[in-house]
């Protein structure tokens, strides 16, 4: 290994590429053991690819949530306290949906409220 200093005098470290690929090598494994810990107890799910499929193709994310879990719309509005009338207008985008109804989608559903809002997209 050895050291240089910038004019800066930030100090850059130089080492032989395999010691670099090693140390790569244990952080993509450390993160692997992360995310497994975190599914073992549940702070964090495998998702199946058809799912995120859908979720990238743009269809409705409470929806795609909702069947994911085996949901029908009645018992998934009778979970988060709303009707299933207002489930069905924001599964069909007739409604954007509040932020609070839309929270209790996402404690009924498990997931995090940004889970069912799309993205915006830069244009």
């Amino acid at each position: 290994m050895q050291t240089i200093t910038t004019p800066n005098g930030e100090v850059l470290v130089i080492l032989p590429l395999t010691e670099y690929e090693r140390l790569v090598d244990a952080a993509d494994v450390a993160a692997a053991d992360r995310v497994r810990a975190d599914i073992a107890a549940g702070r964090d799910e495998m998702v199946p690819s058809a799912v995120v499929d859908r979720l990238l193709a743009g269809e409705n994310r409470i929806r795609i949530w909702r069947e994911h879990r085996g949901l029908s719309a009645r018992e998934l509005a009778r979970r988060a306290g709303i009707s299933a009338a207002y489930v069905s207008e924001l599964e069909s985008g007739r409604k954007n949906g509040r932020v609070e109804p839309l929270q209790r989608l996402a404690v009924a559903l498990g997931v995090d409220l940004d889970d069912l809002v799309p993205p915006v997209r830069a244009e």
